[in-house]
């Protein structure tokens, strides 16, 4: 296997990961990244086979060991599905799919237009931040909604849930640490005292078919309750908000018009995804890719890499709205496909062109970054003028 280093916090990859990409991707199916210490996988085939091998898993089988000041957060995840595997991985998955059904979602596209419109009308004069405004808003406030949560608390839970998320990238710090200790605290402190309300006052939102949720005999505990709401609210808006504001930024470079079509949706989800490494744990000791794994090793699957294999997609670094609908790795893959995929979609549908509908002009200010926050690749700001 052969060795590369790539600091995943330097500014120059941090903007453009794509050419280490590329530069790693036929060195075979595994390379070693020094700078994670482990095995990492570019390759779209042998990513999406990994995704879905269940000899890997989420959840670390020798367990986690973690200083006694991050128990709170970790505690958090401790019942989260994302970080767990069968039978608590189906037994929690099936319970939040009889709540989060496709009807209830489907039920939704009305109201996501109508607050594109509402966002569009507040937008400010003069020069401002999309993402502020727009990208990171549509999200948090749809899925606000969607659990049932007060709209106004919406600030409150997108700060809650930028200081939890902080925890997995690459540059963390001490004080990314304590943010999310005291996120995790307020977030808890908070849901608890909603579900026992929602206990008492049950209403037609996600938080009470969560609790009304049952399947042979079993419901969420409290515990459960309240670390799937946080879940549903980080996930469901965390990715949409760099798959928006990534889409909206390459639209406007390459005077791109955006549409509704699904094939449009699925290249904005291919051509510059949210996420780009996902780990997996090997759960006993395996032989894959010609590389021995012990149990308890990771492997780092790199979904931005995946996602412009020359050998699955033509031009790849090309954005083609037009492009031939192939499989992507964005939603990741196998038992732990992203639950919230067609909400995702159906924001995706509807943001894009209504935004440059209503903002024909709209136009860039200044270069757009990506933040310093790597496995997730997303803009720290896009500022423009309509």
């Amino acid at each position: 296997m052969r060795h590369v280093q790539q600091s995943p916090s330097d500014n120059a990859f941090v903007q453009n990961p794509y050419p280490f990409y590329d530069r790693i991707r036929p060195m075979g199916p595994l390379v070693w990244w020094d700078d994670y210490d482990m095995p990492a996988a570019a390759g779209h085939a042998t990513v999406a086979t990994l995704l879905r091998d269940k000899r890997f898993g989420r959840e670390n089988p020798l367990g986690l060991s973690y200083p006694d000041r991050l128990a709170p957060f970790y505690e958090i995840e401790a019942h989260s599905m994302l970080e767990l595997e069968p039978p608590r991985h189906t037994r929690l998955r099936g319970l939040v799919l009889r709540a989060f059904t496709s009807r209830r979602i489907a039920g939704l596209e009305p109201e996501i237009t109508q607050l594109c419109h509402d966002l569009i009308d507040a937008f400010p004069d003069g020069p401002f931040d999309l993402l502020e405004h727009y990208a990171q808003k549509l999200p948090v406030i749809i899925i606000a909604r969607l659990l049932g949560v007060p709209e106004n608390m919406a600030p409150q839970l997108l700060a809650w849930s930028n200081a939890m998320v902080g925890m997995y990238q690459a540059a963390r710090t001490r004080a990314h640490e304590d943010a999310a200790v005291q996120a995790s605290l307020d977030f808890k402190a908070f849901l608890t005292g909603y579900i026992e309300k929602r206990r008492d006052d049950p209403r037609d939102d996600l938080i009470t078919s969560l609790i009304a949720a049952e399947e042979d005999g079993e419901r969420l505990t409290t515990a459960e309750l309240i670390t799937t709401c946080i879940l549903l609210l980080n996930a469901g808006h965390e990715a949409t908000v760099h798959t928006l504001g990534n889409a909206i930024h390459t639209c406007l470079s390459n005077a791109i018009r955006p549409t509704s079509d699904a094939s449009f949706v699925e290249e904005a989800l291919r051509h510059d995804p949210p996420l780009h490494m996902f780990t997996r744990f090997a759960m006993q000791d395996v032989e894959a890719f010609g590389h021995t794994f012990k149990q308890g090793d990771q492997v780092g699957l790199l979904l931005g890499a995946a996602n412009r294999d020359p050998d699955v997609y033509g031009a790849p670094d090309i954005f083609d709205p037009a492009r031939k609908a192939k499989p992507h790795t964005s939603f990741g893959g196998g038992i732990h496909f992203c639950v919230g995929a067609p909400l995702a979609r159906m924001e995706i549908a509807q943001a894009m062109p209504v935004l440059f509908t209503r903002c024909p002009k709209l136009g860039l200010t200044e270069p757009a970054r990506y933040a310093n926050v790597y496995h997730f690749h997303g803009l720290d700001r896009l500022m423009v003028t309509r």
